[in-house]
């Protein structure tokens, strides 16, 4: 049996696909020791001591911000995410962060809520409602930072709003440009995205090149008015610079799903509590596609979707399989070949500084598996 430890709630249509005679799934944290893989959402890794038997972490959801990523791959645990599952979600709340950043309904419903005893409520109402007067998106230019899984749809969304759209990936992958609406306008820059656009929107993970792109240098670039969403990292945006523009007038109006201390309560920003993926159907996608990606390489050894390490799968040919998780390198697979016969196929590739190989052997891996075990550059060898 394999041992499946949820650190957090995970939904039921998901670890519900992975075959009882074949996997027990608990929450009880005294089960965490003995987990072969954990199913996380939100909770935070990066202190956590993991034990021997952990073999994958299976984040349902994109982000992996709360996992200790590097240090999985020199322990030889191959941490997968969920890319897409919960698009139309955050795409849907990116429409209405459009409406809310437009407009200042939120300040309005506010507004409205103090009428409350007050007589002559719909005279109140047309006497006061002016001051919450916006603009309309139709017309209005879009500025896409990133078209993946979620940017895409938000593209495809405001041209069906009426909107121009321009956007700027550098690592388009070609499945994302398949799904890209030819009408929108791929900038070589953000830069170029930052000067066309009246809105911009976020739509890229935390890296170092991303951190703080949104600042006081990158906002003086931009159309005085311009108005600017963030549901994608906290850290995107550098919350003093745009508290300062806003006093400026240089931005509108600043939508963002990450409030923090420097956020909260200021005008001119509306603070959503993190809802974008926070639809019924976005957790049942991303507990699906997590639990089929854990039980493929639990019991296969294929890996797709990983961060740590490269997709790599292949059909089984043997009844045996040696999987080995290790450093990328020219000699590694020569090193790792010589260890093992009776090969019947080889697969490997290679991610950055990891690389993961998956071999089919005829006969008994034990000597194998000991053998890879002991050389320079293998976080991990285990036989299926």
């Amino acid at each position: 049996m394999k041992n499946i430890f949820c650190l957090n709630k995970i939904a039921a249509c998901g670890t519900d696909l992975l075959d009882k005679n074949e996997y027990t799934v608990s929450t009880d944290a005294a089960d965490m020791a003995k987990a072969d893989a954990i199913m996380v959402r939100s909770a935070v890794m990066h202190e956590m001591t993991f034990e021997p038997a952990l073999k994958a972490i299976a984040r349902a959801g994109a982000g992996v911000n709360n996992i200790p990523v590097d240090r999985c791959a020199t322990e030889g645990i191959v941490v997968f995410n969920t890319p897409g599952a919960n698009a139309n979600g955050v795409k849907e709340l990116a429409v209405c962060a459009l409406m809310l950043a437009s407009r200042d309904i939120a300040g309005a419903i506010r507004w409205a809520d103090t009428l409350v005893g007050t007589e002559g409520v719909a005279k109140a109402v047309e006497a006061g409602k002016s001051k919450f007067a916006g603009v309309e998106v139709k017309g209005k230019t879009l500025g896409v930072i990133g078209l993946g899984a979620i940017g895409a749809l938000v593209a495809n969304a405001a041209l069906d709003l009426g909107m121009k759209v321009v956007g700027c990936d550098p690592f388009m992958s070609v499945d994302a440009a398949w799904k890209l609406d030819p009408r929108v306008i791929k900038a070589a820059t953000f830069d170029e995205v930052f000067a066309a656009a009246d809105y911009v929107t976020l739509h890229v993970p935390a890296t170092k090149d991303t951190k703080g792109m949104i600042n006081a240098d990158s906002l003086a670039t931009m159309k005085d008015g311009v108005r600017i969403i963030n549901l994608a990292r906290a850290d995107l945006v550098n919350s003093a610079d745009v508290k300062a523009a806003l006093e400026s007038g240089k931005v509108a109006s600043y939508v963002t799903d990450f409030p923090t201390e420097e956020t909260v309560g200021v005008k001119g920003i509306v603070a959503i509590p993190h809802l974008g993926a926070s639809t019924a159907e976005s957790e049942d996608n991303c507990a699906v596609m997590a639990a089929l990606q854990l039980d493929d390489f639990l019991r296969n050894g294929n890996i797709k979707n990983s961060v740590n390490f490269p997709n790599v799968a292949m059909p089984r040919s043997t009844d045996t399989r040696i999987c080995v998780l290790h450093k990328a390198g020219d000699d590694m697979l020569a090193a790792i070949t010589a260890c093992v016969s009776g090969v019947a196929a080889v697969a490997s590739k290679a991610k950055g500084e990891n690389a993961y190989t998956i071999l089919d052997v005829n006969g008994d891996a034990t000597d194998a598996v000991a053998a890879l075990g002991a050389k320079d550059g293998i976080y991990r060898a285990y036989a299926i």
